[in-house]
């Protein structure tokens, strides 16, 4: 598997064959659909279904906003939003805005939260950049977005009137129903569909994520490429030790079984930073709950050593750690002689950034393991776009896996409504009027 590859030499487990065939079946539940949440498998040949005919009309609709707007304000939450936001900062120059040839539109996120300094400041910030904005919503009535979005597009009909509007604003939501759906067909908005099987922590490769980034220049067909790579290696056809997918979720429900609750996520790519993130929505929803489930945390490294690596290296002794591993670095930079050297790093004269990277990586996973915090390592050559595809659907397979390994469902979420209805409650919202005297009364 070239973009690829799982270490499992630190982990301190060992898979059973019954755990082998445990996994197995799992993976075959999967593409059988015969397994709890049934409704939400369409991710799983999600890659190799992407058809030329969807990448060029994502292409083409993209090329359209890019001709208009500067800036692109793509508006979701969740699942609507962390995926596109995880492969644009892993594919971003974090100083491209200080470039003077900086070509691509810049491309924002809002509905995110409900921060009004963020929303007044993201306006303020626009006011003298042309807009346009993409809205992801399947039922266009989540909370975040849909206040975003009403702003947002107050904004744009002020500025270019209504006609203008409908040819900056693209919509992907629900093929026929919601609110969303309703005003794109009203107003003329361009549309793109979110799957009804494909639930949203799932949802990267569809045009919930494929949009966005190919509005902010992401090579899309190569994330694809990447994806429908790790798809076939992943396939129920193939054997337990040639599936990293299932090896790792074997891994880590042995891990779990053993008194270890907390997986930490890492990586010594700064850019890597919000697949962590991602990755933190995709298990944290997925596996957390029935009172079940291992909790996801995450660390950028080496800048966490300084801050959470205490407590990682002599605390609790309840994680295992996970580090993304990046192979090539995509430039050089070759540290100097100094001929005082005040500091004492003549010796490290002559060698690259990453070859101090790369011994801090491994002098950091010994430690931890003498620690007893279990290491697992995932390599990838590069970060380019066909890599993360092909490590996002890695992750994606693994989790289907591990949900069923441990028992629950993990394409459901019914935990989130929890907050939703005190919230509707607090804020007076029309058919909530008894809750609103009981959550009242408890205040």
């Amino acid at each position: 598997m070239k973009n690829v590859k799982l270490d499992i030499s630190k982990a301190g487990v060992e898979i059973t064959p019954e755990m082998e065939a445990k996994a197995q079946a799992a993976n075959a539940l999967l593409h059988s659909g015969k397994g709890a949440g049934n409704d939400f498998l369409g991710w799983i040949h999600l890659p190799s279904s992407i058809t030329e005919a969807d990448l060029d009309a994502i292409e083409a609709e993209a090329a359209k906003l890019r001709a208009r707007a500067d800036v692109v304000i793509c508006i979701g939450i969740g699942g609507s939003y962390l995926g596109a936001k995880a492969v644009l900062e892993a594919m971003s120059n974090p100083f491209e805005l200080l470039h003077k040839e900086h070509r691509n539109p810049t491309v924002l996120f809002a509905g995110q939260n409900i921060s009004e300094d963020y929303t007044a400041e993201l306006l303020e910030a626009v006011k003298e950049h042309s807009i346009a904005a993409i809205v992801i919503s399947k039922s266009g009535t989540t909370t975040e977005p849909a206040i975003a979005f009403r702003l947002i597009k107050a904004e744009i009909e002020r500025r270019y009137g209504k006609q203008g509007a409908a040819e900056r604003i693209v919509a992907v939501t629900d093929k026929a129903r919601g609110a969303l759906k309703t005003l794109a067909t009203k107003e003329g908005y361009p549309t793109f569909v979110i799957p009804d099987d494909v639930g949203g922590r799932f949802s990267v490769l569809t045009p919930v994520g494929l949009l966005p980034l190919a509005v902010a220049g992401v090579d899309v067909r190569a994330l694809v490429r990447g994806a429908q790579e790790m798809e076939k290696a992943t396939s129920e056809e193939v054997p337990f030790a040639g599936n990293p997918s299932a090896i790792y979720a074997v891994v880590r429900n042995l891990l779990y079984q053993g008194g270890k609750k907390i997986e930490i996520l890492g990586s010594y790519e700064p850019r890597l930073q919000y697949i962590n993130e991602w990755w933190k929505q995709l298990y944290g929803e997925s596996e957390g709950k029935e009172g079940k489930g291992i909790f996801p945390a995450s660390v950028t490294l080496t800048a966490d050593l300084h801050s959470m690596g205490q407590y990682i290296q002599q605390g609790e002794r309840e994680m295992f750690e996970t580090i993304i591993s990046v192979a090539q670095p995509a430039a050089k930079v070759v540290i100097e002689s100094d001929p005082e050297n005040l500091d004492g790093l003549n010796y490290l004269a002559g060698k690259r950034i990453s070859e101090v990277n790369r011994m801090a990586e491994l002098g950091v996973q010994l430690a931890h393991v003498d620690g007893g915090v279990p290491n697992l390592r995932v390599e990838i050559p590069a970060v380019t776009a066909e890599v993360i595809g092909s490590l996002l659907y890695f992750f994606e397979k693994a989790c289907g896996i591990s949900g069923y390994l441990l028992g629950v469902n993990p394409f459901d979420q019914p935990g989130v409504e929890a907050y939703k209805k005190n919230m509707f409650a607090l804020l007076e919202k029309p058919g909530y009027e008894e809750a609103t005297k009981a959550i009242k009364a408890r205040l």
